[in-house]
């Protein structure tokens, strides 16, 4: 569906419970704690809190559904709606569950399903008013406006000082284009709250519209009095500025938008725009190519570069700009236009013709097509669409902005690392004693070793570390036993001195081949030399997600060399051999495999790393990326709120990102 104004949804937290909910105290103070955390918006925090509750009693079906708030706030939706189903196989008439369950299943595009629970819930308690306002954003989210606005008239009837219905009856009307009715209930928003910089943002949107620019300005400022970190604000007041054809100002609030938010790519695409438009190439060349590295398949981005690149009369740049814009949107017709144009300023004449003739038919094929219907049609015959400033009616502040042209803001995605066997601090023990057990490395934990399965090499600092590294000097001095040796493996690798750290590794496994932490060292450590000597050349491989949701490798120069992970896989697979039970070991093999492009084998090391130890964030993780990159994403999703659940505040990011529907 297309974007309109954002719908304002708020769910609210149930703050009682019967005196006879629970009989011990204890529960009953880890559900006020859990409260305290979803009221605080520390959701993280209260999913930990929740879990150790359903942990003791997982038959508190309340339990779950606050749980699943606490995943909805966190856009873990999938995870959100398990939660609210499970809350209902305890609880087959608790109200609220089908509620919230109906609000989760909007965010994921399933309508019929929200509605039906909806109907479900309206049958419990036909006299929640609640209920109607949900329905309202349900059928608004499925373009059903003439319905939302029934039912947001429905709620009011019940509470006319909700100041968030109007705002969102408001912009029911406004898709409906009754901008009367839709500015009045803007207006009666901002009565009922005035410390609401939203209902400000959404009255400057109309008068925008009406190209009423002074009426815009008031309101703009007076939400950015209210709140003068919201960049999205910032952001419309950047589009009537310019409107009104003050580029300093329009300039200046976008600059604002960047100092709050650095990586907001819509933003840098504008001052782009704007800096072209007032001849500063060079800078608006730089903003392009900002926007490049956070969406390299961006069609806008190449397009309208090579159109500056045509001014400074870099014909060569722009060509390969039309080249890159063509690859992406083969039918973009203008692209064959202006490609033909600058053909034929290099003397590519019969090329440039070719493209012409391209462009002409891909116009006349979208005419037929179309008819009187422009919504494809401005992409063929026109290029006016792509030089106007874009404005997008997302929740822009709240770093979650998504479109098919153009990407909001970069993000960085990567696995979780591998684990080894460290010097470090005694690790935090997970809720409910999770930690993963394993006697031969409970033995390790003990002094004189002190060793602990770790993934960050940053737990102790560097004094520690030769501390460290000089007892390892005298035990060995004294006995050079196999563990004398690993042991002063570790310290070196934690120093860095990589070459050192494999000697003794060897020299490990030279005395005794059957201990398969010496393996796992030595694995974790190839791997990582790998890494270090691809960082010297400039040439670093990246496990990522790109725009689409797939894997790339990010390099830093267009030079790739090769490299192999083979001999940290056999390393690997010895362990195995010799001690076919650790779950860290499938875990390293399932990072390698993954970096060797072996995707079915990295699932296959995860999920198995995953039956040994059922708690292991980091393996659904990572297994959830890789789901991703193969279009599985149901099951990437589900994987990345497990991960989420079991403590990994990455995943809830990921999931912002790539588990939310478009529509939405």
């Amino acid at each position: 569906m297309k974007k309109g104004l954002h719908i304002t949804l708020f769910i609210v937290i149930l703050c009682c419970f019967s005196g006879n909910l629970m009989a011990q105290y204890d529960k009953d103070n880890i559900f006020y704690r859990g409260q305290k955390f979803l009221s605080d918006n520390k959701y993280p925090q209260a999913i930990n809190v929740f879990n150790l509750l359903i942990r003791t009693d997982s038959t508190l079906h309340e339990a779950y559904l606050f749980r699943g708030i606490a995943k909805y706030n966190l856009n873990d939706f999938i995870g959100a709606q398990s939660d609210f189903s499970r809350a209902l196989q305890i609880n087959p008439v608790y109200t609220q569950a089908y509620h919230y369950r109906a609000i989760t299943e909007s965010r994921l595009g399933k309508y019929d399903d929200a509605l039906r629970d909806l109907h479900e819930a309206m049958a419990l308690r036909p006299g929640y008013a609640g209920l109607y306002y949900a329905r309202g954003i349900i059928y608004f989210l499925s373009q059903q406006y003439d319905h939302a606005i029934e039912n947001f008239t429905r709620f009011l009837r019940f509470e006319p000082k909700v100041s968030e219905a109007y705002l969102n009856r408001g912009s029911a009307y406004l898709m409906m284009k009754d901008t009367m009715r839709s500015l009045n209930d803007y207006n009666t928003a901002v009565l009922l709250n005035k410390f609401d910089p939203e209902g400000y943002v959404r009255r400057a949107r109309i008068y925008a519209m009406q190209e009423r620019y002074e009426k815009a300005m008031d309101n703009l400022n007076e939400a950015i009095r209210l709140d003068s970190a919201n960049t999205f604000v910032y952001f419309n007041r950047a589009l009537v500025r310019n409107s009104m054809h003050d580029i300093n100002g329009a300039l200046s609030d976008l600059g604002k938008v960047l100092e709050l938010d650095p990586g907001n790519a819509l933003t840098l695409y504008n001052r782009a725009l704007i800096r072209s438009q007032i001849g500063d190439y060079d800078r608006a060349l730089q903003d392009y190519e900002e926007v490049i590295n956070i969406n390299p398949n961006n069609v806008l981005v190449y397009y309208n570069r090579a159109a500056v690149y045509i001014e400074l009369n870099r014909y060569g740049q722009a060509l390969r700009d039309y080249d890159k814009t063509i690859e992406l949107y083969p039918d973009f017709a203008n692209a064959y236009m202006n490609r033909a144009y600058v053909k034929s300023r290099i003397g590519l004449i019969a090329s440039a013709e070719d493209d012409r003739k391209t462009a002409r038919h891909k116009i006349e094929n979208y005419k037929q097509k179309m008819g009187n219907d422009s919504t494809f049609s401005m992409y063929a015959d026109t290029s006016k669409q792509f030089n106007k400033l874009l404005a997008f009616d997302a929740e822009f502040a709240r770093n979650d902005f998504n479109n098919d042209l153009l990407q909001y803001r970069k993000v960085d995605i990567r696995l979780k690392p591998l684990f080894k066997l460290m010097a470090a601090a005694p690790a935090t023990q997970p809720a409910f004693d999770r930690r993963y057990f394993n006697p031969a490395l409970e033995l390790l934990k003990q002094p004189p070793h002190s060793l602990y399965m770790i993934s960050d090499l940053q737990h102790v600092g560097e004094q520690e570390l030769l501390r460290h590294d000089a007892v390892a000097d005298s035990v060995l001095s004294e006995n050079p036993t196999a563990d004398a040796y690993f042991r002063k493996g570790v310290t070196q690798f934690q120093l860095r001195r990589f070459n050192d750290a494999l000697n003794y590794f060897n020299k490990a496994i030279d005395a005794d081949p059957d201990n398969a932490f010496y393996y796992i060292n030595r694995s974790v450590l190839q791997s990582e030399m790998i890494d270090f000597i691809a960082s010297i050349e400039n040439n670093v491989q990246v496990l990522a997600l790109d725009n689409s949701g797939a894997t790339k490798t990010v390099l830093q120069n267009e030079i790739m060399r090769e490299y192999s992970y083979d001999d940290a896989v056999n390393d690997l697979n010895t362990a195995a051999h010799i001690m076919p039970d650790l779950a860290y070991t499938y875990y390293n093999l399932g990072n390698l495999r993954c970096l060797s492009n072996a995707y079915p084998e990295s699932i296959s090391n995860y999920t198995y790393a995953i039956q040994l130890y059922p708690y292991f964030g980091e393996a659904y993780y990572n297994r959830g990326l890789i789901h991703i990159y193969l279009h599985e994403t149901e099951k990437g999703c589900l994987d990345l709120s497990k991960a989420g659940e079991l403590g990994i505040d990455e995943a809830y990011s990921v999931i912002r990102k790539y588990c939310v529907t478009k529509d939405n």
